[in-house]
């Protein structure tokens, strides 16, 4: 699979200024309540209108969106505003309804994603369509499935492509709704660099007064665009009330993020981050040396405990360990979350040298 330029230009047909901006409620709920909210972000820096009609929830018995006459109502909205309009599809019959009622963005949502079956059937329906297709990332952190997905509409001849980062569940539970996991994202980026890259701040957050700040961390990292769930009363929308923000203050928003440059040309920034980047690779390799060390006293340990036929977890002893290193991690600056998963993932590699030398003969 080849992403190329050419995969990328619908983006520079449709984002005037960037980065590029889908806007609009998570649910199509009434015609009133679609069309409000499309004439209150006509002329802003929203290029594309977005409504859920088909709304897959996890359990039965919610709202699962208006189906079919939703369509009518986007399409009126298009012919108000002059708006792009996008709607989420997830079988072959949302992707024939979509396209009847001329819907030009079309995104797959994360638990489609999940399914291959699901995305090979949506990619068929698709086949040889000259509308714009999103693919959100799976909900589970797996960056193969993703890609995965990515090339079975690549295959299927989709020529405007993109992705929709919107993050990942997790067992544990973090301040965001779904944890950004921003370096799942960051590889797919580095993988594909001519992808274009949208972040869902509403989703990753599920928190409003979140977005303004999750959206300013995906245009640090030069994502192209961002999806943000608008209504005009998000305290009475029929789902996902409390991620949804009103038009005014999307518009405030945009006023107040920041657009990087992709670099800086000066040669005083190029000297300056030339050093900054040298002093970074010193110290990677200075961690990566201790690490090893560390390693080393690990298989150590486990050959006093298979000497002695001791269990190789200690959770008394973990326990310990982690919460003076979150504390200590706090005097050095460094949050909770971070020092979690580092000590987390230096543990889980503790245990692994440590059976290694159980099964040793």
């Amino acid at each position: 699979m080849e992403i190329n330029k050419e995969h990328r230009n619908w983006l520079d047909a449709l984002a005037l200024n960037h980065p590029l901006v889908i806007a609009g409620p998570c649910s199509a709920e009434t015609e009133e309540q679609v069309l409000a909210v499309a004439k209150e972000l006509k002329n802003s820096d929203v290029s594309v209108f977005r409504a859920g009609i088909w709304k897959p929830r996890t359990r039965p018995g919610g709202f699962e969106g208006v189906g079919e006459i939703g369509l009518k109502w986007l399409k009126k909205a298009k012919e108000a505003t002059g708006m792009l309009i996008a709607t989420e599809v997830a079988t072959a019959q949302h992707v024939k309804l979509a396209l009847a009622y001329d819907v030009d963005v079309l995104w797959i949502g994360a638990r489609t994603t999940v399914n291959p079956f699901a995305v090979q059937e949506v990619a068929d329906a698709l086949q040889g369509t000259d509308k714009i297709v999103l693919l959100k990332n799976p909900v589970n952190p797996d960056l193969t499935l993703w890609i995965g997905g990515i090339e079975r509409l690549y295959n299927a001849g989709i020529k405007k492509l993109g992705v929709i980062h919107r993050g990942f569940s997790t067992y544990e539970k973090t301040k965001y709704r779904n944890n950004p996991e921003w370096q799942i994202a960051i590889d797919l980026q580095n993988r594909f660099p001519e992808l274009v890259l949208i972040c869902d701040p509403s989703h990753i957050t599920g928190k409003r007064d979140m977005i303004q700040e999750v959206s300013q961390q995906a245009l640090d990292m030069n994502f192209d665009g961002l999806m943000i769930e608008t209504h005009c009363n998000p305290d009475e929308a029929w789902s996902d009330a409390p991620q949804q923000v009103t038009p005014a203050t999307l518009k405030q928003m945009f006023i107040d993020l920041r657009v990087r440059k992709m670099d800086g040309e000066s040669d005083d920034y190029q000297q300056r981050i030339s050093k900054l980047r040298t002093q970074i690779d010193d110290f990677d390799e200075k961690l990566l040396e201790i690490l090893g060390k560390r390693m080393k006293i690990a298989d150590q340990i486990g050959l006093l405990k298979k000497e002695k036929n001791v269990a190789i977890l200690q959770n008394n002893r973990w326990n310990e360990i982690l919460g003076k290193m979150i504390l200590d991690g706090e005097t050095k600056g460094l949050s909770e979350e971070f020092v979690l998963k580092i000590f987390k993932a230096i543990h889980q590699e503790s245990i692994a040298h440590q059976e290694k030398v159980y099964k040793a003969d």
